[in-house]
C-alpha cells in the first residue's frame, strides 16, 4: 500500500524524520554543518530566483505552465529540505520558533500602522 501524502495530514515530524534519515543512511552528518546547510540554502534559493531572471510571470500563467510550475516546486522543495536538516541539526523547534517570531512581528507590525501596502505612521 503507497503512503499518500499531503499537506493537510502530514506533520513537521515526518519531514524532520525523513530527511535525518535520508542523511544518515548516506553519511552526509558531517557535511551538515550550519554553515554548509546555509550556503546550500542560499545556493538553492538563488536556483528559484533563476527561474524569474527578467521574467516577471503572472500566477495564471505559472498555474498553468506545469513544466514551469515543476521547476517552481522542485527548487521549493530542494530549499525546504535543506531548512529541515539545518532545524534538525541545531534542534531547533520550528513551531515554537515559528510562534515567538509571529509574535514578535504582530508587535513590531501592527494593523493600524501597517495595512494594505502601506505605512500609516502614528
Amino acid at each position: 500500500m503507497s503512503l499518500i501524502l499531503n499537506d493537510k495530514q502530514t506533520t513537521l515530524s515526518f519531514f524532520r524524520d525523513d530527511v535525518a534519515e535520508f542523511v544518515r543512511k548516506r553519511e552526509w552528518a558531517k557535511f551538515h554543518t550550519p554553515k554548509n546547510l546555509i550556503q546550500a540554502l542560499q545556493i538553492e534559493a538563488a536556483e528559484l530566483s533563476e527561474i524569474f531572471l527578467f521574467k516577471d510571470y503572472p500566477i495564471e500563467e505559472i498555474l498553468n505552465n506545469q513544466e514551469l510550475l515543476a521547476d517552481i516546486s522542485d527548487e521549493i522543495a530542494d530549499i525546504f529540505i535543506y531548512l529541515i536538516s539545518l532545524i534538525n541539526v541545531c534542534e531547533i523547534d520550528l513551531t515554537e520558533a515559528f510562534n515567538n517570531k509571529m509574535k514578535k512581528n504582530r508587535t513590531k507590525y501592527p494593523i493600524n500602522e501597517f495595512n494594505n501596502g502601506n505605512y500609516y505612521k502614528k
